[in-house]
C-alpha cells in the first residue's frame, strides 16, 4: 500500500463504489468569438432536451447579447460571461465548479463553432449513464474535405497520450466532444495550473487516466466550415503545437515518476 500512498489520486481511484453514482448531466459549451455558428450550436444542443450552459470566455464578437436573449426565453439555457479571455480549460473549470454546486454529476462538453455533432448527444449521455465512472471520448470521423494538418497532426499527440497512460486506450486526445464525471474533472483542473488553453483536451484525459478514470471511445462526425459558411478557427499552427510539445514534455517527465505505480495498478487490475 505504501507504493500507492505517494499518489493519493490513484489510491482514491482504486476504491470501487458498490452503488453506481447518480447521473444528472448537463451540456457545457465554452465559447470565444465563435461567430454566428454559436446560435445554431446552442439551438441544436437544446433540442436534445438537456440543460445547456454556455461559458462566454471574454468574447468581443457581439454574440453575448443574442445568447443572453435566447436564455431569457429558455429556463434550461444559462449564459455565464467571463470578463476576459482565459482559455477553454479555464472556462470549463469555471462552469464545472458552478455545475457541481447546482447538483450536476456529468458534463458533456462541445465546441461552440458547430464542429461537433449535436445529434450524438443522446448516444454519448447513454454511454455515460452506463459507465458513470468513465470518461466518454469522441473519436472524430473526418469528411474528405477536412484539413490534412488537423487530420494527420493529431496522430502525434494521440501516440504520446497513449504512451503516457501505458496504452489505456485513448482513442483521440484532442477531440473536445466528450462526457466527463464532473467531480473528477473539477478535481484535476483545480489542482493543476496548466490545461487552460489548447492543452486542455489532451492533458485532462491523461491526468484523468492517471486517476483511474477509464476511457470509453465512441465515433463522432466532425465538420469544418469555411469562413463564408460562418466557420471560425482560433487554431494557430505554430503557437499551439509549441504548447502541445511543452505539455507532453511535462507529462512524460511526470509519467516516468509515476511509472512504477501505474505498472503496479495495471498488474493488479489485470488489464
Amino acid at each position: 500500500m505504501r507504493l500507492f500512498s505517494r499518489f493519493p489520486d490513484i489510491q482514491a481511484a482504486s476504491s470501487k463504489q458498490e452503488d453506481a453514482p447518480l447521473h444528472n448531466p448537463l451540456i457545457l459549451i465554452p465559447s470565444y468569438n465563435p461567430g454566428r455558428k454559436v446560435y445554431e450550436t446552442v439551438a441544436a444542443a437544446r433540442r436534445q432536451q438537456v440543460p445547456v450552459w454556455i461559458v462566454v470566455d471574454g468574447s468581443t464578437d457581439g454574440t453575448i447579447e443574442t445568447l443572453q436573449s435566447m436564455a431569457t426565453e429558455d429556463p434550461d439555457l444559462r449564459v455565464i460571461v467571463l470578463p476576459r479571455n482565459q482559455g477553454k480549460g479555464a472556462a470549463i473549470l469555471h462552469g464545472a465548479g458552478l455545475a457541481l454546486q447546482a447538483g450536476y454529476t456529468h458534463a458533456l462538453t462541445m465546441d461552440s463553432d458547430g464542429q461537433h455533432p449535436a445529434d450524438k448527444i443522446p448516444e454519448f449521455l447513454a454511454a455515460s449513464r452506463a459507465n458513470a465512472d468513465a470518461m466518454i471520448l469522441g473519436v472524430p470521423v473526418f469528411a474528405a474535405d477536412a484539413p490534412a494538418l488537423r487530420v494527420h497532426g493529431r496522430k502525434i499527440s494521440n501516440a504520446w497520450a497513449n504512451l503516457e497512460t501505458l496504452g489505456v486506450g485513448i482513442g483521440d486526445s484532442l477531440f473536445g466532444f466528450r462526457v466527463y464525471p464532473l467531480q473528477a474533472l473539477h478535481g484535476v483542473l483545480s489542482t493543476h495550473r496548466w490545461m487552460r488553453r489548447f492543452d486542455f483536451d489532451p492533458e485532462v484525459v491523461v491526468r484523468l487516466s492517471w486517476r483511474g478514470v477509464k476511457p470509453v471511445n465512441l465515433p463522432a462526425q466532425v465538420s469544418y466550415f469555411r469562413p463564408e459558411q460562418g466557420g471560425v478557427s482560433h487554431f494557430h499552427y505554430v503557437r499551439d503545437n509549441v504548447l502541445l510539445t511543452w505539455m507532453h514534455t511535462r507529462l512524460f517527465l511526470e509519467f516516468l515518476v509515476r511509472l512504477p505505480v501505474l505498472m503496479a495498478r495495471r498488474f493488479i487490475s489485470g488489464s
